[in-house]
């Protein structure tokens, strides 16, 4: 793989995979449409290793937090056990539907005018979660048992090519009744287990990157880490002033495109 390709790769994976445009329709449309068959698995898996360290720097201080306070032994940290215990709960629904439903799933990258259809749900959803206006305190807009269960349901159907992980489960957040920030933020460290899951799979593959190999695809790494950072701070500034909706017209118009095209 030469450089140039490397990079170009590299950063649309960093701000699709955070971006609610979804990484996988983007993919399936230029397989279709561009005869591109996508990069190796080895350079996959280094990609998204990438943007999972983006998401740990970006929520280290949460994370730190989160961890600091479940470990503290005073019942006034229970908000870090809190969180842990609904990240653990909201990652087994979408464990379970990715290992059961997987090659369902996978069957749809063979249809493009679907996943085409599928950006337009995403587009629907992020609109709709804009228009939400539920009226939330401290105590309703916590983190419950059935809102993590709900987002994790959510983050499982988002293996579908076009349903966005980060559009979708911010979405079910906001429609459940938690404040924007909450909905964010649970999102982002929710896929943390989810992407590291995905990559601990299949990380024995980056043994087979060849030595020609190193320098596009460390260069490639580095641009997703930066890119799917910047991403990330965008889409959390995006979500707090409920501007989701602007994604929505790239979305419909993608989605259009691949319809007329394929």
């Amino acid at each position: 793989m030469d450089i140039l390709s490397a990079i170009l790769l590299g950063l649309i994976q960093g701000l699709t995979e955070f971006l609610p445009v979804s990484s996988s329709g983007h993919l399936v449309l230029s397989q279709h449409l561009l005869g591109f068959h996508g990069p190796n698995l080895a350079f996959d898996v280094l990609v998204h290793l990438a943007t999972l360290f983006a998401v740990v720097l970006y929520f280290r201080k949460d994370i730190l937090s989160i961890f600091s306070s479940a470990l503290a032994r005073s019942d006034d940290n229970i908000d870090g056990r809190r969180w842990l215990l609904m990240i653990a709960i909201g990652t087994v629904p979408t464990a379970i539907i990715g290992f059961t439903f997987r090659e369902q799933f996978e069957a749809i990258f063979a249809t493009p005018k679907l996943t085409a259809v599928m950006l337009w749900v995403t587009a629907i959803i992020l609109i709709a979660s804009d228009r939400v206006r539920v009226k939330v305190n401290s105590s309703r807009s916590r983190l419950t048992v059935p809102r993590a269960i709900m987002v994790g349901i959510v983050q499982g159907l988002a293996i579908i090519p076009g349903i966005s992980r980060s559009g979708s489960t911010i979405s079910m957040g906001l429609f459940s009744g938690l404040n924007p920030q909450i909905a964010a933020r649970f999102s982002f460290l929710l896929s943390v287990p989810a992407i590291m899951g995905a990559t601990i799979l299949e990380f024995g593959e980056i043994v087979n990157i060849g030595a020609q190999d190193y320098l596009p695809y460390s260069l490639a790494a580095l641009t997703a880490f930066y890119s799917g950072y910047l991403a990330i701070d965008i889409l959390m500034k995006m979500v707090i002033k409920r501007k989701l909706w602007k994604f929505s017209i790239y979305l419909f118009v993608v989605g259009l495109l691949g319809l007329l095209l394929t």
